[in-house]
């Protein structure tokens, strides 16, 4: 029975290993890993940045690598990205995106066009609808510093996590600002119930979860779609927000009241999930950089008697900060499903051809926001690097003597750039403002920035390994 078991196991083992794809012609460098069909699937979960940064020396600018039986294809030429990404016909969006929903959320969207989206968006993100989110933002925000039950406009210092504190507090001011009115304590349950969930999204997406985490990540779900109530809206109203022209839609592609309240959760992710880290890494490398600390609050002092619209037009420094701190936090991965046999072009004029059935990920964290060829010091938060020596804006970036035409992606690239990026700059702004003017902030002895969680690499914003401690006070 011993030796039964053991030569179907040998000859199960010669299977694969016989059966792993091999590089054919003009195809991309092919790297298979050492363990049949498992390939690179444990070191690209774990840390995908430093498993992709280690391909690119091995490989170059465009590689395929094998990921538990699936085979993605890397691109991190940074100058071919929206060539590449235009042709929707042979790279498609929706059925990865589908694919996320379902493990994620367990949400089925039959009918989901990640474009038709975004034209959505569009819509309520821009022009008149962004100038309402600004001021219900600055209203928000406001209504929350000085709510009792926020503990925060009180005159003594108070320690606390920055992270928790950038997050919660902005999460609630947005969530108002999209989602509309709740009592405090059901938003302060909102906001808990959602950090409880968005601590697994990594392990969701992977199905690397265990039990437990399984059972933490439901309970949260459930809870999440009893308070998330769909609006409701005339459907003969003109002037629908944006949350009720998205549910508006799914009621006409007939889906049922429980298939609205998961979708609410996904679009709370969407809308909320990357804010509150940025802001905190943007306040994070500040408090850690006094010379950019005193540079934003000088701006902030010289701007603060104008109207926000006019304001922002004239924060160099601020706008130099922010650049800085999504080029060094901003890391998610674009992903698109290889529809049928292609051949794409790179930007020196190399061409490849990609198989039907595979994926090609883009990953602009590697490729521009850290090349070192395009940023001296990549590592190094450097609050003047996207100002020129006037103090204006620096958009000049050198690869090999060519100019790249993006040194930073945190939005994406072209036409699938994200639509609320206009909002999401303006609240981050209008918070770090708010907060740098009303509060005085101080590091706790011996706090030092945390690391990043790396398996959150490929999911947007980074988030913190750990928190970094501070005290802060209301100013009188």
């Amino acid at each position: 029975m011993f030796w039964t078991a053991a030569l179907l196991l040998g000859l199960i083992a010669l299977l694969l290993v016989y059966s792993r794809r091999r590089r054919q012609r003009n195809e991309p460098p092919l790297d298979n890993g050492i363990i049949p069909w498992l390939g690179h699937a444990l070191e690209f979960g774990k840390d995908a940045a430093k498993f992709l940064t280690r391909m690119k020396q091995k490989h170059g600018d465009i590689f395929t690598v094998c990921v538990a039986g699936k085979y993605v294809t890397v691109l991190l030429d940074s100058n071919s990205y929206e060539t590449v990404l235009k042709d929707e016909d042979c790279l498609d969006a929706t059925g990865y995106a589908k694919l996320l929903m379902k493990k994620i959320f367990d949400l089925h969207l039959p009918n989901h066009n990640p474009k038709s989206e975004r034209n959505r968006a569009q819509k309520h993100f821009q022009g008149n609808g962004l100038t309402q989110l600004r001021n219900s933002m600055h209203n928000n925000l406001q209504l929350l510093l000085t709510s009792p039950e926020a503990g925060l406009n009180t005159a003594g210092w108070k320690k606390d996590g920055l992270f928790s504190f950038c997050y919660s507090l902005l999460f609630r001011a947005a969530y108002l600002t999209v989602f509309g009115e709740h009592n405090n304590a059901e938003l302060t349950e909102i906001y808990e119930e959602f950090r409880r969930f968005d601590k697994l999204l990594p392990k969701l997406a992977r199905g690397t979860q265990n039990k437990e985490e399984t059972k933490v990540a439901n309970s949260a779900q459930g809870r999440l779609w009893e308070l998330l109530t769909p609006p409701s809206a005339d459907r003969n109203a003109k002037d629908l927000s944006w949350l009720q022209s998205f549910i508006q839609h799914l009621q006409e592609d007939g889906m049922d009241a429980e298939t609205q309240r998961k979708a609410m959760l996904l679009q709370l992710w969407v809308t909320q999930g990357n804010a509150g880290p940025a802001a905190f890494w943007v306040v994070g490398f500040l408090l850690t950089h006094p010379e950019a600390l005193r540079a934003v609050r000088e701006e902030i002092i010289s701007v603060q008697h104008l109207a926000p619209e006019e304001r922002d037009k004239h924060t160099p420094v601020f706008d130099s900060v922010l650049k800085e701190t999504l080029r060094l936090t901003a890391a998610a991965l674009i992903t698109r499903e290889v529809m049928q046999d292609t051949k794409i072009s790179l930007s020196d004029g190399q061409e490849y051809r990609l198989r039907r059935g595979d994926r090609l990920c883009v990953f602009p964290f590697l490729s521009p926001q850290m090349d070192p060829q395009i940023h001296k010091q990549p590592e190094m938060f450097i609050f003047e690097r996207f100002l020129n020596e006037n103090s204006t804006e620096r958009k000049d970036f050198l690869k090999d003597g060519r100019r790249v035409k993006y040194s930073i992606m945190p939005w994406g690239t072209g036409e699938n750039k994200c639509p609320g990026r206009d909002f999401a700059i303006s609240a981050i702004k209008e918070f770090v403002f708010t907060i740098l003017i009303q509060f005085d902030l101080e590091l706790c002895e011996d706090a030092t920035m945390p690391s990043v969680d790396t398996s959150r690499y490929g999911f947007g914003m980074l988030q913190p390994r750990g928190d970094l401690e501070i005290r802060y006070r209301k100013r009188s």
